[in-house]
């Protein structure tokens, strides 16, 4: 194993060598994937199990054009082999909107001694993007399934121009929001990177017919026996109303939603969940949220395609979930299936994030399963 010193300091020269790469008149909606800057990897994410690790800066594409995101990179210890380290995309759950709750700046042990660890072993290179606008100018587009998506695919090949030594064959893994974007990913990547060779898609915890659900709000909605909902629904109001300014989303809004509008963009999820699960979905809204515009918004951001899938999918629900309730789930497999996807699913006991560590072990034999395949 290279030591953090040795690590670091070809992250310095390799971000000198893309400096040179990229031509100084690229502009970003050239080619998503360009690489603007490559660190390393901050100490409180560091793996331990990794060979070499790197941050990298790179354009991707938000709902209205070009955005930078950031993603990090850790390499399996040892030699590549023939064709180059497959890579595991892992696409992170709910952390908040705000720029210093972007995932690759914040400590969580699960994944620092879990999660990647075990990717690790198994021979993968292990990419995490934090999605377009997180911790990167503008406004994180929350639950945007389609840019968080594009985040994930660009940051695979950033990752390629960073480190020649990683493969095309690439899957992708989420939990929770990153189930959703692994999804959305598992839709598009092979018609958007036909370069790269997708393998297939893990989703654990993934929230899904939301955009049903929206015609249905207003002043009338009580406080609902689920976890996070509040902070949830501000949350995906605030990356509209950056995203699309002109739907006017603040005349939906009571004084009391604008506070928890602004709760949530300056605090991490768990923070502002803390300071607003006390207020109900209907004291934010002064009305019901039935506009045409509206709503053709939201279910481009938030319906999962349920056909046109070509790699493997791997879907696994919690029974006690209070984030994602196990219903909707059945409504995506049920669709899922008889759209025709090759969907292998897993049910667990666990709740939210008790379940995607239930589903773990399962999630890494699929990836094994089509990855491992020439």
């Amino acid at each position: 194993m290279r030591s953090r010193m040795v690590a670091g300091a070809m992250g310095v020269l390799v971000a000198a060598t893309v400096a040179v790469a990229v031509p100084a008149a690229a502009q970003p909606g050239d080619a998503p994937g360009v690489v603007i800057d490559v660190s390393a990897v901050p100490d409180q994410v560091w793996v331990e199990e990794a060979d070499a690790g790197y941050r990298m800066t790179y354009w991707s594409r938000g709902p209205r054009g070009p955005m930078r995101s950031t993603a990090v990179i850790y390499l399996p210890p040892g030699s590549p082999p023939p064709g180059g380290w497959p890579i595991v995309a892992y696409a992170h759950g709910s952390v908040g909107i705000a720029d210093h709750c972007a995932f690759t700046l914040q400590r969580r042990d699960y994944y620092l001694d879990t999660v990647y660890p075990g990717l690790l072993r198994a021979g993968y290179a292990v990419v995490i993007s934090d999605y377009v606008g997180l911790g990167t100018p503008g406004t994180h587009p929350y639950l945007d399934g389609p840019s968080q998506a594009r985040s994930v695919i660009d940051g695979v090949r950033a990752a390629r121009t960073v480190v020649p030594e990683l493969s095309v064959r690439w899957a992708v893994l989420g939990q929770s929001q990153g189930g959703q974007t692994a999804l959305f990913t598992a839709r598009t990547a092979s018609e958007d990177a036909p370069e790269l060779d997708f393998r297939g898609a893990a989703a654990t915890g993934t929230p899904s017919n939301l955009e049903l659900i929206a015609p249905l709000l207003g002043p009338w909605v009580p406080r609902l026996p689920l976890r996070v909902t509040t902070a949830y629904f501000a949350m995906i109001v605030a990356g509209l109303r950056a995203t699309a300014p002109e739907l006017d989303v603040d005349r939906y809004l009571t004084p009391t939603g604008r506070e928890v509008l602004r709760v949530v963009e300056e605090n991490c999820v768990a923070e502002a969940d803390e300071l607003v699960r006390g207020i109900s979905i209907g004291e934010m809204l002064n009305g019901p949220l039935q506009d045409r515009e509206l709503a053709l918004a939201v279910r481009s951001m938030l319906e999962i395609p349920t056909t046109g899938y070509s790699a493997p999918l791997f879907l696994g629900q919690g029974v006690a979930d209070l984030e994602v309730p196990a219903p909707l789930s059945v409504k995506l497999i049920t669709e899922l299936t008889l759209g025709g996807a090759d969907l292998q699913v897993g049910v667990y006991p666990g709740d939210h994030l008790g379940a995607a560590r239930q589903a773990y072990p399962d999630a890494v034999d699929f990836l094994r399963r089509v990855l491992d395949r020439p």
